[in-house]
């Protein structure tokens, strides 16, 4: 399926971490974490919006996009320290539950196949 982008706004990243492509596996296969936005709230009859969710996590950032957010506790940048990468939204089908979770299942089950997100070695 070609992908749009983002679904519900503009096209920008995690707290400005660089893009992957979710359907190009070598963009993100030696990434310690994968952003994945899952934007759905097709099971909801009253109060819906949950699929606005991840956007707003993208967007609602009170910090610059630089791509740094030291831990002065952990004494560790983790946006340094591992390698974070953002594969936008997946693109679901509205008003089919099924298919919808099927869909997310297969792109998580996309990028743990790549090696993305496994333990390093020497870690713990």
């Amino acid at each position: 399926m070609t992908r749009v982008g983002n679904l519900f706004g503009p096209d920008f990243t995690f707290l400005g971490v660089p893009a992957a492509d979710l359907d190009d596996p070598a963009s993100y296969a030696g990434a310690d974490v994968v952003v994945l936005g899952a934007p759905f709230d097709g099971g909801t009859s009253y109060r819906s919006g949950a699929r606005f969710g991840p956007q707003a996590i993208r967007g609602t950032d009170y910090l610059p996009h630089d791509g740094s957010r030291p831990s002065l506790a952990l004494r560790a940048d983790a946006l340094t320290d591992l390698t974070v990468v953002d594969v936008g939204d997946v693109e679901l089908f509205s008003g089919d539950i099924q298919r919808s979770l099927g869909q997310i299942r297969e792109a998580v089950a996309t990028v743990t196949r790549s090696g993305a997100c496994s333990a390093r070695a020497g870690s713990p």
